[in-house]
């Protein structure tokens, strides 16, 4: 019968049906869920275990992975007090979408958020440091390989605006290889404010742009720095790089014109740390 020529009786309890089936093979509500705070990948789960487990909630691993990974998993999350579910390959790829999963995935909590206040007290009073603002970056993915070489490059914390900004949820904690469970995040409300307060305790800020200011390879970053980055496309935002202590631009060969959000951040992270950072 077609289904337009049910009755609403017939079409309620096909639907409660599928849902019976669906239930039955394991895809309950939660299960079925894709958010932000879903974790895949044997590296990325594997970490999250051994390094927060406070974070993680629950763990999803697929009945056809190896024995010898599985054992390792149990162990792990044994030692964590933590929930294992074994499910099919199927559901597994419900629960994390088109990706390569690696027949595991993880739930995670929300990443903490810093307040500034409590942040710039903990900072350290003396000797470098660095700190990263990011001017509405939108993209997780951006904000996620941003985090990931703060970490690389020894900045003290990462901050970005609490609204029209990327959040740190599950894909951030991915891409960041867990960076983002380590590394302060902080949310601030306004990037402009947050730059007058930074300056009032000794940063200086520089705005990187790719067309205006200085080359960043001119002078040598200051020992207490913190570098502002703009968004993907807008760039600097007119008031954010008025009140920066100066604008820099990072040199570029080719007809690109400009570079990604998050590689003009390592470039300026780096030429940081190549003067004031660990020596291995």
């Amino acid at each position: 019968m077609d289904n337009e020529k049910k009755s609403p009786r017939d079409r309620k309890r096909d639907v409660k049906g599928d849902w019976g089936e669906r239930k039955r093979a394991g895809r309950t509500p939660e299960a079925v869920k894709k958010s932000e705070d879903i974790n895949w990948g044997r590296q990325v789960v594997l970490q999250l275990l051994k390094d927060s487990p406070e974070r993680v909630q629950k763990v999803y691993l697929g009945k056809n992975v190896s024995e010898s990974f599985a054992r390792q998993i149990f162990s792990l999350a044994e030692k964590g007090n933590m929930v294992v579910q074994r499910i099919a390959p199927e559901v597994l790829s419900e629960i994390c979408g088109p990706v390569n999963h690696q027949g595991v995935a993880c739930r995670i909590g929300d990443v903490p958020m810093l307040e500034l206040a409590e942040f710039e007290a903990a900072l350290p009073k003396t000797g470098p440091v660095m700190l990263l603002l990011l001017d509405h970056i939108q993209d997780p993915q951006n904000l996620g390989a941003v985090v990931r070489s703060a970490e690389a490059f020894g900045a003290a914390g990462v901050l970005f605006p609490k609204r029209r900004s990327a959040l740190p949820g599950g894909t951030v904690v991915k891409v960041s290889a867990g960076a983002a469970l380590r590394l302060p995040m902080v949310a601030v409300n306004n990037v402009s404010q947050t730059i007058k307060e930074l300056q009032g305790s000794g940063f200086w800020t520089i705005g990187l742009d790719n067309k205006k200011g200085r080359s960043i390879w001119d002078d040598a970053m200051p020992e207490k720095v913190l570098l502002v980055v703009g968004s993907e496309g807008e760039g600097l935002s007119r008031l954010v790089a008025e009140n920066c202590d100066e604008v820099v631009r990072i040199p570029l060969s080719g007809k690109t014109g400009s570079l990604n959000a998050s590689v003009a951040a390592a470039v300026g992270m780096f030429e940081w740390a190549r003067k004031w950072g660990p020596r291995a």
